[in-house]
């Protein structure tokens, strides 16, 4: 049974499948603490949440940690070269094993020093060599699913998730044609951002280009708006504009890539994005993270050539920490507040038939997603 927040409410208008009769989802789905609550089981533990680049992960013993809400995980890559992905607890007591990213050559768990193989078998553990009964086998860590995808990696909570392969027909085709060279890059950096609202809105915020005109005069400076276009797809959208003004613009300067074009992104559910900026070889991600119903951690990890950011390159990432994203923390702090307001329940989303850069049509399809997975009441849905 739909829980009662989940139901059309008296003074709801309609969300629908066409975006261009469509409102917005209510405001509550923004606020309310029990909606929040129900996104964690509903949508990030079923689905691919991304734990960084297999540059980082490349060696043996190498390995990255993510807090997925309250489950802690972590990624491996194992002697025999294959990555392996385990909840990040200690099967003893229930202490965490490993922080942040590192290597080792062991997985030693700092509370009674348990030890554990990076395919996660004991390997040892103190005083239990007389007990009656015990087996090393019955106390291996717990496995999650892992999967390489487009350079990246991504583990899912859930058992029986489907491949991310198979659910994002044609993205890697896309991604590796505005990056050719996306097995030569190697982290360079990380930004973060502590915004004090929904994560929600900040993807919203992502998936349109209504607002670039009054809000990020030099990224309109940057891109060629005319041919900038929003497609989605399943799980995913793009956004694409083509060729850049590489001299004219004041965002930075560049000198033209192997692909001539302004700027490509593409959103993946359930809260990533990707960044291709033009010049030089780069690829970035932005992630947005839950920390409550009103705040979002977001890391920006930056991939580059060897991992040293050229001057051009480091312009672009200095841009984007400088300008662009502080521009869309203002926009999203100030739309939560808004949320907040008894002046507000739901907008009306602006269509356009050319899927131009003012046309709001993915952030129908990302709310059609989050409809989808919460199983909400709403009407056409």
């Amino acid at each position: 049974m739909t829980s009662p927040i989940l139901r059309l409410r008296e003074g709801d208008a309609k969300f629908c499948m066409n975006p261009a009769e469509s409102f917005t989802i209510p405001a509550r789905f923004y606020t309310d603490p029990d909606i929040y609550e129900m996104e964690k089981e509903a949508i990030f533990y079923r689905n691919w949440w991304c734990m960084g680049h297999k540059s980082q992960v490349g060696s043996a013993g190498q390995y990255l940690t993510a807090q997925i809400h309250e489950q802690n995980v972590f990624v491996v890559r194992g002697r025999d070269g294959e990555l392996n992905a385990f909840y990040n607890v200690c099967p003893h007591r229930g202490h965490e094993l490993l922080d942040g990213r590192g290597r080792a050559n062991l997985i030693v768990c700092p509370y009674h020093a348990w030890s554990f193989d990076l395919d996660g078998s004991l390997k040892a553990a103190r005083n239990t060599q007389d007990m009656q009964s015990f087996d090393k086998c019955d106390f291996g860590l717990k496995p999650v699913r892992v999967e390489e995808f487009c350079g990246f990696v991504f583990v899912n909570l859930d058992p029986d998730a489907v491949p991310l392969k198979e659910q994002t027909e044609h993205l890697e085709d896309e991604i590796r044609h505005y990056c050719p060279r996306i097995e030569e890059l190697e982290f360079a950096q990380r930004d973060t951002y502590d915004v004090a609202c929904n994560w929600k809105v900040m993807v919203d915020n992502f998936l349109e280009c209504y607002h670039c005109h009054p809000a990020h005069k030099d990224f309109v400076d940057l891109v060629d708006m005319d041919t900038y276009r929003t497609k989605v797809h399943g799980i995913f959208s793009s956004q694409v504009s083509g060729a850049a003004r590489s001299t004219n613009s004041n965002a930075y300067k560049f000198e033209k890539g192997d692909v001539d074009f302004g700027y490509a992104g593409w959103f993946l559910w359930p809260n990533l994005t990707i960044w291709v900026y033009p010049g030089e070889p780069n690829i970035s991600t932005l992630q947005m993270i839950p920390a409550g119903p009103g705040r979002t951690i977001e890391y920006q990890d930056w991939f580059v050539p060897g991992g040293k950011a050229t001057e051009q390159l480091q312009d672009a990432m200095d841009y984007q920490r400088v300008v662009l994203q502080p521009e869309d923390v203002t926009l999203c702090e100030k739309v939560q507040r808004g949320l907040n307001s008894k002046g507000y329940n739901q907008g009306r989303f602006v269509i356009d038939s050319e899927m131009s850069e003012l046309s709001e049509h993915a952030v129908h399809h990302f709310q059609s997603l989050v409809v989808k997975a919460l199983g909400a009441e709403l009407e056409g849905v």
